[in-house]
């Protein structure tokens, strides 16, 4: 920037635009020689004749537009702004910041005394802009060079920087030495009459003070921190979470804690507290605005593994609203010492660590059954049914029990009272919350004499919540597993009996023209035939067997497509909404079996809200973090594309949500629903890799939210795809009218009497010499009768004594490029896996027509090796 081109060191501000008196003295002689004018103009109009006049006149009509000109322009001001102008200079000049005021094009137009001081300045010719100045300091370049960057956009920025030297010399023109901060700040102002263009704020001060004083602050805090760290107690401070925001060096050296890595939050209670003492904290609450103490015996845990015997003096402060608050906590080390006692400390710490250690809960209760005392576990499982504070008067050992079953645990109390030593386990659970199952276990106490003995019995407890839980889901799953075997199982069955009745349908129609009555009858067959093909193909994916083409997916395009569809499907009385994820990850699914998710789904949630309402999909990414978070069962932690299918319907009853994944579960009337729906909705998001859940409320809806895992291209998958898009090319193909006769000869091995001649019908009508066979073993003696001329095989997978595998492994032995189809109900990659890689094979899956199977035939033909 250039230097200021003023030569007054304090020039007057811009802001105030004075014009000085000439205006008012240039004012009162125009009104002077007006008034002379119109004088003249009335007494001597007579004797100075018209011209004279007019031209008098023309002379003064020049004059009052050059005034109204130069009114326009600024360059003639009628009011004086002497007073607005003395104020704004007054005011900058008190400023204790140094101000300078420049131009767009850097020139100064105002600085201020505080300025002029700070940097050194003495003349007018001297002044410099901050950025002149600092420019060539190396610990200020940068930050004045941020600050021109925002002021020219408009943006006020604000910078400190730390120079070894002051700006301003002294007196004998020497820099003071010694480092200096200085607080800068620049900003733009609003333009003036007298200058057009923007203009910008530099203000600097000089805060070495104020950073001084903070450094003296931050020492004094530094030696606090360090009589505290170094104190023969541990200390730490948690916030209401339990994250441990600050401990001291002697607790850090107790746990193996190293300081210089320790972050703030990076601790909590949970891990430095050992067993479970974690119940003994949270039993310590406080009332709402007030703090309580209270002293623990418990154990922590080294990072090491190891465990240490403390003693906490605990301080909870709770705040007005009842919540938790900040805990501040003392540690006396427990450890065995050298004095008298030392023998009786180190039985009591040994048995309270063996006590609240258990991992069961223990209570001991007196002849009338009050607790005595409890350990750390028994406050942490009925920790929602007593407090501590209940505990330590005593209570009824029975509040713990569930209503249903406390008279057996009465029973079970008597007994131990009267010294009986076998007494049942009582099964219960929690009072208020049914979810959660507890075994209790009574023990008498033998009198050991003496008045000291205050027990009457031990009564010990495990939850057995998860057990249950498991045992519920292996019922469950073998349930399930049985289902689908039985389904896989019928449907392997119906699909030969469908195929045979395709088949000869087939055959009948190529015999009959569509004028013939029969005709019809006989489409009517095959179409019906094809109706059941579809429900066995939903009795296969509910046992996930059944023929995935997967591809890579855009679920966008996917939803996008299928609106009109689905819009059609949820009515006039419903409303749907689709919400697209921005950036959605490819998935790799079946494009058909997808969409059937997508509408059985949407049908699920119409049928839901029988008086309207409002059907929402949405779709979003969920990251390995976020699916962490998420509470289901089985959800791996992995990048997954979210489906989420939401209804505003009358919601799901909790004992119905565990039962609408079965097969033929259905809670709508007898005629309306299969019950197949949701368990095919669940067979194929598994068969795709991925997890469905459902979350329902009574009254307010149900979502099922479906998560697809995010594919990652890789060669076995680009090579998948790539034979994907050469099937779609071929069926593309063989939808146009193609010459599906041949001559090879052809090897069919079928189990099933009506498939194998109806396949055998099929072929020989093209052309091909058909032989056949009912199993492997006896495809092996035909093949070997038959010198092994034959050009293909087409075998069934399932079949007794050698199934389709198995045949082409032993015909690979001694023919290793004989051409191979199977023909299968069940999905691909149920038996391929077992096949070797370099095994080549066409696959055709079941129920198919006759067209279906001259064009594999014919492909796998024309296929090169």
């Amino acid at each position: 920037m250039s230097q200021a081109a003023r030569t007054d060191l304090y020039p007057k501000p811009i802001v105030s635009g004075r014009r000085g008196p000439g205006a008012a003295i240039r004012l009162l002689v125009l009104g002077i020689l007006l008034t002379g004018a119109a004088l003249l103009y009335f007494l001597f109009r007579d004797e100075l004749g018209e011209p004279f006049l007019l031209g008098l006149l023309g002379v003064l009509a020049m004059v009052g537009v050059f005034y109204l000109f130069g009114a326009a322009i600024g360059l003639i001001q009628f009011t004086p702004r002497a007073m607005g102008d003395d104020l704004a200079h007054a005011f900058i000049d008190s400023i204790p910041e140094g101000t300078v005021i420049l131009d767009s094009r850097g020139r100064i137009v105002y600085a201020n005394q505080a300025y002029a001081v700070l940097t050194g300045t003495a003349e007018a010719t001297d002044m410099r802009t901050l950025d002149t100045i600092l420019s060539v300091e190396p610990g200020a370049s940068d930050a004045i060079y941020r600050l021109a960057n925002a002021v020219r956009d408009g943006v006020p920025a604000q910078e400190e920087v730390r120079l070894s030297h002051p700006m301003a010399s002294s007196a004998d023109g020497l820099r003071a030495a010694g480092p200096t901060w200085y607080r800068i700040k620049a900003r733009p102002i609003a333009s003036t009459p007298d200058h057009k263009g923007p203009l910008f704020a530099w203000q600097v001060a000089d805060i070495s003070a104020e950073r001084a004083e903070q450094e003296r602050f931050f020492q004094d805090l530094q030696e606090a921190i360090d009589h505290l760290d170094h104190a023969p107690a541990g200390f730490f401070s948690a916030d209401a979470a339990g994250r441990i925001v600050y401990l001291n060096a002697t607790l850090a050296e107790w746990l193996g804690v190293d300081l210089t890595q320790f972050i703030p939050g990076s601790l909590t209670l949970n891990d430095i507290v050992a067993g479970n003492g974690m119940a003994l904290v949270n039993s310590v609450k406080a009332d709402p605005g007030s703090s309580r103490n209270t002293v623990l015996d418990l154990d922590l845990a080294k990072l090491n593994g190891q465990s240490l015997a403390v003693r906490f003096y605990h301080r909870v402060q709770a705040q007005r609203d009842g919540k938790r608050g900040m805990s501040r906590t003392i540690v006396l080390n427990r450890a065995e010492g050298e004095d008298a006692s030392a023998t009786l400390r180190a039985a009591e710490v040994r048995f309270t660590r063996f006590f609240n250690s258990a991992p069961m809960a223990i209570a001991a209760v007196d002849a009338k059954g009050n607790t005595l005392r409890t350990n750390a576990r028994f406050l942490d499982i009925f920790s929602s049914a007593v407090d501590n504070d209940a505990l330590d008067g005593g209570i009824k050992l029975e509040n713990v029990v569930h209503e249903r079953d406390r008279e057996a645990f009465s029973k079970a109390l008597t007994a131990a009272f009267a010294g009986q030593a076998e007494i049942s386990p009582i099964d219960t659970v929690l009072p208020g919350d049914e979810q959660r199952h507890i075994r209790f276990y009574v023990s008498p106490v033998s009198d050991v004499g003496g008045e000291a003995a205050e027990e009457a019995a031990i009564v010990s407890a495990v939850e057995t919540t998860e057990q249950k839980a498991l045992e519920g889901q292996m019922a469950q799953s073998q349930k399930m597993q049985a289902v689908g075997q039985l389904a896989g199982g019928i449907a392997h069955d119906f699909n030969n009996v469908l195929t045979a009745i395709i088949m000869s349908s087939d055959l009948l129609l190529t015999n009959h023209r569509a004028s013939d009555p029969s005709f019809p009858d006989i489409m009517n067959i095959k179409q019906n035939a094809n109706r059941a093909a579809s429900l066995v193909r939903q009795l296969l994916a509910f046992s996930r067997r059944q023929t995935l083409r997967p591809e890579v997916l855009d679920l966008t395009d996917v939803l996008a497509d299928l609106r009109m569809l689905l819009a059609r499907l949820a009515g006039k009385d419903v409303e749907l909404k689709i919400d697209h994820g921005r950036d959605l990850w490819p998935v790799r699914a079946d494009l058909g079996q997808f969409e059937q998710v997508a509408v059985n789904l949407a049908v699920n949630a119409r049928d839901a809200m029988p008086d309207g309402g409002t059907i929402t999909m949405r779709t979003r990414n969920v990251s390995q973090a976020e699916a962490a978070t998420f509470n289901y069962r089985d959800l791996p932690a992995a990048d997954y594309v979210l489906v989420e299918v939401e209804d505003t319907g009358t919601g799901i009853a909790p004992d119905v949500i565990e039962k609408i994944f079965e097969p033929f579960f259905t809670t709508k009337e007898v005629g309306k629903g299969t019950g197949l729906g949701l368990s095919m909705v669940y067979g194929i998001i598994k068969q795709t890799g991925g997890f469905i859940y459902c979350d329902s409320e009574l009254g307010k809806g149900t979502t099922f939210k479906i998560f697809l895992p995010k594919h990652v291209e890789t060669a076995a998958s680009a090579a998948e795809a790539l034979a994907e898009n050469n099937r779609k090319e071929k069926e593309r193909k063989a939808d146009k009218p193609r010459d599906l006769s041949g001559s090879a000869t052809v090897l069919l091995v079928e189990d099933e009497d009506a498939v194998r001649m109806g396949g055998v019908r099929a072929l020989q009508s093209r052309g091909y010499t058909v032989h056949e066979a009912s199993s492997g073993v006896e495809a092996l003696e035909v093949l070997a009768s038959l010198d092994g001329k034959v050009d293909i095989i087409v075998s069934d997978v399932v079949m007794p004594e050698m199934d389709g595998p198995t045949l082409l492994r032993e015909l690979r032995k001694d023919h290793p490029d004989i051409k191979f189809i199977f023909v299968s109900g069940y999905a691909e990659d149920a038996f391929a896996k077992n096949l070797p890689a370099e095994a080549k094979f066409g696959f055709l899956p079941k129920p198919f027509s006759l067209k279906q199977l001259a064009t594999a035939v014919k492909e796998m033909l024309e296929a090169e090796d």
